[in-house]
């Protein structure tokens, strides 16, 4: 009878194991399912390399695990799962917020060449439209000497023409470079320096903080590469740049710096002439540079 029962007790032990063993097995084959899942899908299946590595290896060293040391694995091997399955949606989500944001930023620019080019087409229409009305003025001003009575009338009506037109045109150019400003910003990464549209033609006042003595600052050549980038966008015309100091020298080296950086930004050398002026520099003009009209 005695024997009996240690052979059944023994049976008991054996199926308890085996029943254990079971259930060891299906955790590390529920955790290897899920790794599986995860590396098979085309989203986000090779990202977080070094997470699904080390989740790996936490399953296999549940695998390999004595019954004392089995919570303890698990529990480690379940939140290195986690991990990776984290890590690598977290990467994927990075990776589409960093092509949205590259999107984004072709969309903006496509967008800005195409408001520019329509204001420039717009500018070519009012300067023909300006020209046709020119003509059509002086001929009614040559038809209208044969009349000195209605001569006073005609020449009224002509400059009030001319001067809406001009109006106009001036509007159109300073659209255009509003628009040209933008772009060149998108395409350098850095602000254009401000301007103001004089008889002389457009004016960029760069502030002493954009020198070193007579050599550009990090702020200065980043305004200089946005200018480099305006002065390519459209038909500009000849560019001036005069540097501005008490010392005759330190003022020429500042003209000289300015273009330098001008050219190096892809303006040819031939439309840009530098200049010093003798004058004392303020903080917030230390060089010009002059867009001709």
């Amino acid at each position: 009878m005695s024997r009996l029962l240690t052979i059944l007790l023994a049976a008991c032990l054996a199926l308890a194991s085996v029943s254990v063993r079971a259930a060891d097995d299906a955790d590390v084959a529920r955790l290897q399912a899920r790794m599986d899942t995860l590396q098979a899908d085309p989203a986000v299946g090779r990202m977080a390399a070094f997470e699904q590595m080390e989740a790996r290896q936490a399953i296999a060293r549940l695998d390999d695990a004595r019954r004392s040391e089995r919570a303890g694995m698990l529990y480690v091997a379940e939140r290195r799962v986690e991990i990776a399955e984290t890590a690598a949606a977290a990467e994927s989500a990075r990776r589409e917020l960093a092509a949205l944001d590259l999107q984004r930023s072709e969309l903006l620019l496509q967008a800005s060449r195409r408001d520019a080019e329509r204001a420039r087409q717009e500018a070519e229409r009012l300067r023909i439209q300006s020209q046709i009305q020119a003509e059509e003025a002086e001929r009614l001003r040559l038809a209208a000497e044969a009349e000195a009575a209605a001569r006073t009338d005609v020449e009224q009506a002509l400059t009030s023409v001319t001067g809406k037109q001009t109006a106009q045109l001036s509007a159109a150019r300073r659209k255009e470079a509003q628009l040209a400003r933008q772009e060149a910003e998108l395409v350098s990464g850095a602000k254009l320096p401000p301007s103001t549209f004089e008889s002389r033609g457009e004016v960029f006042t760069l502030p002493a903080a954009a020198f070193a003595q007579s050599r550009l600052s990090a702020d200065g050549q980043a305004g200089a590469s946005a200018l480099a980038a305006y002065l390519q966008i459209g038909k500009r015309g000849k560019v001036r740049v005069d540097g501005y100091d008490k010392d005759a020298q330190v003022a020429r080296a500042r003209g000289e710096a300015l273009k330098a950086a001008l050219v190096a930004g892809g303006v040819p050398a031939g439309q840009v002439q530098a200049a010093g002026k003798t004058a004392g520099a303020s903080a917030k003009k230390a060089a010009e540079v002059i867009v001709a009209p």
